[in-house]
């Protein structure tokens, strides 16, 4: 095995047809009739494309071990066992109605990464891990992100094996149903870097026509749990100035959620993105409602600012209506900038590969942005089809896809053989 220098690799390439034949073999665990993907995290579809990637990492010379929440970790060696592994990856678990691309890609770029080393015959001084995370996606259990987060110590252990799931299945009791509760401690796994690929999931790269995104951080984000007091009766026989209506409160305060979000742009977004009419009948006026609301932006103190607005708009907005309406914030990420270094390493790779590239921050949350508190850290976008994403018609050339697998292929050799560890 050859030893990785910068003239030996410089022209190493990943081969996008056997990545792209990887996505589309790996689609038909959980595929939908849509040509989507739905494999909610540990759910038997989950089970089976982990035992597919378990194997192919296996066929690829890695060694894979699993913690006890279920991430993977395949292992390379490198020429200096001492050095943290160099890691990238990203999750195999989808939305409900979820494409192809989402989450998927970072993953098998990254064993194409791994085969396309292990056919040139190429060693690193660092070694080098892939990791495919459990519940990114957060479409089954919540929080979303869990086990990065966990391990990079928001979580215990405990605090996510007792999470439970709709059905009141906990995480721990899905893990053990698929064989997937490891015995590694979370968290015991070194890191030296870790470097994400992932479509954008937004319009910005295919806008300009750029090949490449180099994420310097991602979004701060607040969610809130909200419901809206107002009081049943008949809805054939109370007259509308006599009502108390908690549905058309929450419609209101959709409209001001809106409007807030605009006032605080261009970056700043606002969604409420569940609502539930509790005890709901045809002919009764609504009179509680409970929903939801998220709030991103790249700025704490946008974050800050749209939170005061949407108190106060609630505020105002009950008292007219004569409606008790509650806002409690359950969760806040703040914004999260990646290291510098980590980016310089994705922009040099991005340079030499001579493909079309922008600075850019997601717009959504990553396990790179958990993993950001921890270790350094950064991200790689490729462009999708008019930003779609979440959605069956999730869609990626395989250009696009070749040439981000590229990039983190470069970016991995720029850190794996720096002359020390990345601080």
């Amino acid at each position: 095995m050859s030893e990785s220098t910068p003239s030996s690799t410089h022209n190493l390439r990943a081969d996008g047809a056997r990545l792209w034949a990887t996505i589309h073999e790996t689609a038909a665990f959980g595929g939908t009739p849509k040509g989507g993907i739905n494999r909610l995290t540990l759910s038997p579809e989950d089970g089976k494309v982990r035992d597919w990637f378990r194997d192919a990492c296996e066929a690829a010379g890695l060694t894979v071990g699993v913690d006890a929440l279920g991430t993977q970790y395949a292992l390379r060696p490198g020429r200096d066992p001492d050095l943290p592994p160099v890691a990238f990856g990203s999750h195999l678990d989808t939305q409900p109605t979820g494409g192809k691309f989402d989450g998927v890609l970072g993953v098998l770029a990254g064993l194409e990464v791994m085969r396309t080393l292990a056919d040139a015959g190429i060693e690193t001084r660092a070694p080098l891990l892939l990791v495919n995370w459990t519940n990114e996606e957060g479409s089954r259990f919540a929080p979303a992100m869990m086990a990065s987060a966990a391990y990079a110590g928001e979580f215990t252990t405990d605090e996510i094996l007792e999470k439970r799931d709709a059905a009141g299945i906990t995480v721990a009791q899905a893990l053990d149903a698929i064989g997937y509760r490891g015995g590694e401690a979370v968290g015991e796994r070194p890191i030296g870097a870790f470097v994400e690929l992932h479509i954008e999931q937004g319009p910005i790269l295919e806008a300009e026509g750029k090949t490449i995104g180099v994420v310097e951080g991602g979004q701060g984000i607040a969610w809130f749990d909200g419901t809206v007091e107002g009081f049943e009766s008949h809805a054939g026989t109370t007259p509308m100035p006599r009502r108390r209506d908690a549905l058309l409160g929450l419609s209101e305060f959709a409209l001001a959620a809106e409007r807030i979000a605009l006032a605080h742009g261009p970056s700043a977004v606002a969604t409420i993105g569940e609502a539930t009419i509790l005890a709901p009948s045809r002919n009764v006026v609504p009179g509680r409602v409970a929903f939801s609301v998220d709030t991103r932006d790249p700025r704490s103190a946008t974050l800050d600012a749209m939170e005061a607005a949407l108190r106060q708009a609630a505020a105002e907005i009950g008292e007219r209506r004569r409606l008790t309406l509650v806002l409690e914030r359950i969760w806040r990420k703040e914004p999260v900038p990646f290291a510098p270094q980590v980016v310089a390493a994705v922009e040099a790779a991005a340079e030499g590969l001579g493909l079309s590239k922008r600075r850019i921050i997601s717009g959504a949350g990553h396990d790179a942005c958990n993993l950001a508190g921890r270790v350094p850290a950064a991200m790689i976008f490729v462009p999708c089809k008019d930003g779609v994403s979440h959605n069956e018609a999730e869609s990626a050339t395989q250009a696009d896809c070749a040439a981000g697998a590229d990039v983190l292929l470069q970016t991995v050799l720029r850190l794996a053989d720096m002359p020390a560890t990345v601080d």
